[in-house]
């Protein structure tokens, strides 16, 4: 057994997923406020979501290339601990979410070759976090959340000064092998957990979190 591994469940939209993910044992819950992804959620629906969260696990909002206005009426509104910028934004705008809600913001970088591992070390200047995404496929129209891995060797030998997340296509079947391949001692998963877009399979999540306990050996 691993001990120590932080699981993330990202794309909640109902009160029973969150019950699920407090059961599992998982540290993180991701409300995602981008209105093309079907898992968006509205301000009121996860308000709702937040409140139900117990006590210890943290609450974490994904938006995407979202402009001051929009993050104003998000952190007025829902409970959050952290905030998780999943788009384009740069290093200087990571830099003003932080100062400006003073809540630690996790970067989401997407990952598909050598080179996209440079953007890594840039953001960890500048984020509380970063999370390791695959890159989503040029016609995809989400910036996350679409199923599909990268080359884990690519980071096998990576760290950084910050905490980071590996995602990207992780399912209860191989959790264990990125864990072991990469080094990870956080994870997040969306897709991979669902019985439809959006809609979270406890049983699943129950087997994800426990996969993450037992990473195979390299």
């Amino acid at each position: 057994m691993t001990p120590g591994i932080r699981t993330k469940i990202c794309g909640l939209t109902r009160p029973e997923d969150v019950a699920a993910c407090a059961e599992a044992g998982a540290a993180y819950i991701g409300l995602n406020f981008f209105p093309k992804s079907p898992r968006f959620v509205s301000f009121d629906v996860a308000r709702n979501l937040a409140v139900e969260a117990p006590i210890g696990l943290a609450k974490v909002g994904l938006v995407v290339n979202a402009d001051d206005a929009f993050l104003d009426d998000l952190m007025a509104q829902v409970p959050l601990d952290f905030i998780q910028l999943h788009g384009g934004e740069s290093p200087a705008r990571v830099t003003e979410v932080r100062v400006r809600y003073g809540l630690p913001v996790i970067k989401a970088v997407g990952v598909a070759d050598s080179e996209d591992v440079a953007a890594l070390d840039l953001y960890a200047e500048v984020a509380d976090q970063i999370l390791v995404d695959a890159k989503p496929p040029k016609t995809a129209v989400l910036p996350g959340g679409n199923g599909v891995t990268f080359d884990w060797r690519l980071i096998s030998a990576r760290r950084w000064s910050v905490p980071w997340m590996l995602a990207g296509g992780l399912t209860p079947e191989n959790v264990a092998q990125a864990i072991a391949l990469t080094g990870a001692k956080q994870v997040d998963v969306s897709s991979g957990v669902e019985a439809s877009p959006g809609i979270k399979d406890s049983g699943l999540i129950r087997s994800f979190v426990e996969a993450t306990r037992s990473p195979v050996m390299r």
